[in-house]
Protein backbone atom coordinates (compact mmCIF):
# COMPACT_ATOMS: atom_id res chain seq x y z
CA UNK A 1 0.00 0.00 0.00
CA UNK A 2 1.60 2.94 -1.22
CA UNK A 3 2.03 5.86 1.74
CA UNK A 4 -0.93 8.62 1.65
CA UNK A 5 0.11 12.25 2.24
CA UNK A 6 -1.87 14.36 3.76
CA UNK A 7 -2.92 17.62 1.82
CA UNK A 8 -1.66 20.71 3.10
CA UNK A 9 -3.90 22.57 5.22
CA UNK A 10 -6.54 19.54 5.76
CA UNK A 11 -6.56 17.09 8.68
CA UNK A 12 -7.54 13.39 8.23
CA UNK A 13 -9.73 12.20 11.03
CA UNK A 14 -7.61 10.41 14.05
CA UNK A 15 -9.88 7.30 13.21
CA UNK A 16 -8.85 7.14 9.79
CA UNK A 17 -5.13 7.85 10.42
CA UNK A 18 -4.84 5.09 13.24
CA UNK A 19 -6.34 2.75 10.62
CA UNK A 20 -3.64 3.57 8.38
CA UNK A 21 -1.34 3.06 11.45
CA UNK A 22 -2.50 -0.53 11.86
CA UNK A 23 -2.51 -1.51 8.48
CA UNK A 24 1.05 -0.30 8.31
CA UNK A 25 2.16 -2.83 11.03
CA UNK A 26 -0.06 -5.43 10.03
CA UNK A 27 2.22 -5.16 6.07
CA UNK A 28 5.27 -6.00 8.10
CA UNK A 29 4.07 -8.01 10.58
CA UNK A 30 4.34 -5.82 13.44
CA UNK A 31 8.39 -5.14 13.00
CA UNK A 32 8.74 -1.71 11.86
CA UNK A 33 12.41 -1.07 10.31
CA UNK A 34 13.73 1.47 7.64
CA UNK A 35 11.05 3.25 5.73
CA UNK A 36 7.94 1.29 7.65
CA UNK A 37 9.71 3.06 11.09
CA UNK A 38 9.73 6.18 9.30
CA UNK A 39 6.35 6.37 8.01
CA UNK A 40 5.51 5.38 11.11
CA UNK A 41 6.62 7.85 12.92
CA UNK A 42 5.24 10.05 10.44
CA UNK A 43 1.66 8.71 10.81
CA UNK A 44 1.93 8.68 14.91
CA UNK A 45 2.86 12.64 14.85
CA UNK A 46 -0.48 13.14 12.48
CA UNK A 47 -2.31 11.12 14.61
CA UNK A 48 -1.55 13.06 17.47
CA UNK A 49 -2.59 16.03 15.79
CA UNK A 50 -5.83 14.93 14.67
CA UNK A 51 -6.41 13.50 18.08
CA UNK A 52 -5.56 17.09 19.91
CA UNK A 53 -7.82 18.85 16.90
CA UNK A 54 -10.68 16.78 17.82
CA UNK A 55 -10.59 17.56 21.43
CA UNK A 56 -10.75 21.42 20.77
CA UNK A 57 -14.27 20.38 18.64
CA UNK A 58 -15.61 18.38 21.34
CA UNK A 59 -14.61 21.63 23.71
CA UNK A 60 -15.61 24.30 21.37
CA UNK A 61 -19.04 22.36 21.10
CA UNK A 62 -19.83 21.81 24.58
Amino acid sequence: MPPTSPVPGSTRSADVVNEEIRTLVRSVGGWLYGASRQRYEVLVEEWTVAVAAERCEVVEAA
